[in-house]
């Protein structure tokens, strides 16, 4: 089987896309991925072709702010989230798509798999059956898909538990209507009739579920909000397995040995601009603390970068190993990075979380919801709230035994036979329906 793989070059987004190659490939499958140059080398790594994006899309988001740097500057809120939707991702749907169609004129792919911000696919979902392959999008985000309590999907909200509070959310969903859904969506119709498809006739991110043949959300149902309505074609597959030795060992790796409680905290790799939102507060909630070890990541950054005064229970790193430090690790301060949450919650250690931008404050409503956590709501949490925070979740064992069934839920699905069942599958139907014809 041929598959080709399209992701976004963020590390959130890219990794994920990874690890499923590797599984792919490691059945015998012919793996290409399209991403952005600055992400060849971690993709030739894995043993998958690599493809660059037309330059208009080939990006390098390792530093998001350094190519919009207006990100700096937008607060947390509709507006945020609907530069993201218009900048980052609808305005690479032209060059999303000339790259995917090149591709396929090389490179006859049986299925697309791809992240489901990698809005370019849409214009192959829009038209017709017949001159695509398969495609499956993976949900590298909370699930996008309409509430049951009529909540706008990007608030962070909990599910409502009173008439009152649907009336609240029904208020607040009328003005997300019009500061986001309806500005988005007619900025989107305008891209999309740049590449020749016909207008998009219903809410994006409803669509980003809907339109594709499979999607498959990469968490456990325990971690999402109840939907009643949520279409057949949606699979929830558990944790993909961490990429192996990415990274080496830090000096300091044989300090975890048990003798004192690991707190890891991190901002990830995409809003890690600012220490100051999450590490440093916690470098200084820790920092009196004898019986707390602080291990710190930078997300790729150098850690000079990291302010200081840097105590002395504190060690630090530029990137770490996942799968030799989370089963080391007693609880996870976080601003709320979906695949990073989801890793920790597969080996059952319980979070704080701190983080109102992208989708963040989406995943932190539902870490605080299922009761593996506490969630902070704001971006700029202070060191008592977090020392607060973090004594709780180290002290308080109901966190630790909820974490703990939810990791058994990662545990019971098999995640690696999952992706080959459902790809294969896919791609089955899709043979059956005859070979498609690659327009340029």
């Amino acid at each position: 089987m041929k598959v080709l793989i399209a992701a976004i070059p963020l590390t959130g987004h890219i990794n994920p896309m990874l690890a499923i190659g590797r599984i792919l490939m490691a059945d015998g499958h012919e793996v290409v991925v399209l991403s952005g140059s600055a992400m060849r080398k971690r993709i030739e790594d894995v043993g998958a072709s690599f493809r660059a994006l037309p330059p208009e899309a080939d990006l390098d988001l390792g530093n998001i702010v350094a190519v919009f740097p207006e990100l700096k500057t937008i607060p947390p809120g509709p507006e945020l989230v609907r530069f993201y939707f218009e900048h980052v991702f609808i305005d690479l749907i032209p060059p999303q798509h000339k790259g995917m169609r090149q591709v396929l004129q090389e490179f006859s792919a049986d299925v697309i798999i791809t992240s489901a911000l990698f809005l370019g696919v849409f214009s192959m979902l829009l038209g017709p059956r017949s001159e695509r392959p398969a495609i499956v999008l993976c949900g590298t985000n909370p699930l996008f898909w309409h509430r049951d309590d009529g909540a706008p999907g990007v608030a962070g909200l909990p599910p409502a538990t009173s008439e009152a509070q649907r009336k609240e959310y029904a208020a607040l969903a009328e003005e997300n209507r019009k500061a986001f859904v309806e500005p988005v969506g007619r900025y989107l119709n305008n891209c999309m009739a740049d590449v020749g498809v016909a207008p998009l006739s219903m809410h994006i991110l409803d669509a980003v579920v809907a339109l594709p043949d499979v999607f498959m959300e990469l968490t456990v149902p325990g971690l999402e909000f109840p939907r009643r309505d949520l279409p057949s074609s949606v699979h929830f597959i558990g944790a993909l397995p961490i990429i192996p030795n990415q990274t080496s060992l830090p000096p300091w790796a044989d300090e975890l040995d048990g003798s004192r409680k690991v707190v890891f905290v991190t901002q990830g790799t995409l809003a890690n601009h600012n220490f100051d939102q999450l590490i440093t507060p916690t470098l200084a909630a820790l920092a009196n603390e004898p019986d707390i070890l602080v291990v710190v990541t930078a997300g790729g950054r150098p850690i000079d970068a990291i302010p200081g005064p840097i105590p002395g229970n504190a060690r630090l790193a530029s990137y770490l190993p996942f799968e030799w430090l989370l089963p080391k690790v007693d609880a996870f301060v976080t601003n709320g990075g979906f695949g990073s949450v989801n890793q920790a919650l597969s080996f059952g250690v319980p979070l704080v979380t701190a983080g109102l931008t992208e989708d963040k404050a989406e995943v932190n409503a539902r870490v605080a919801w299922s009761g593996v956590g506490i969630d902070l709501k704001t971006n700029e949490p202070t060191p008592s709230a977090l020392r607060e925070a973090i004594r709780a979740v180290l002290d308080k064992p109901n966190f630790r035994a909820r974490a703990s069934a939810l990791g058994k839920e990662f545990a019971a699905i098999d995640t690696q036979s999952e992706i080959l069942r459902i790809v294969k599958q896919v791609s089955r139907v899709s043979t059956d329906r005859g070979a498609p014809v690659y327009a340029k």
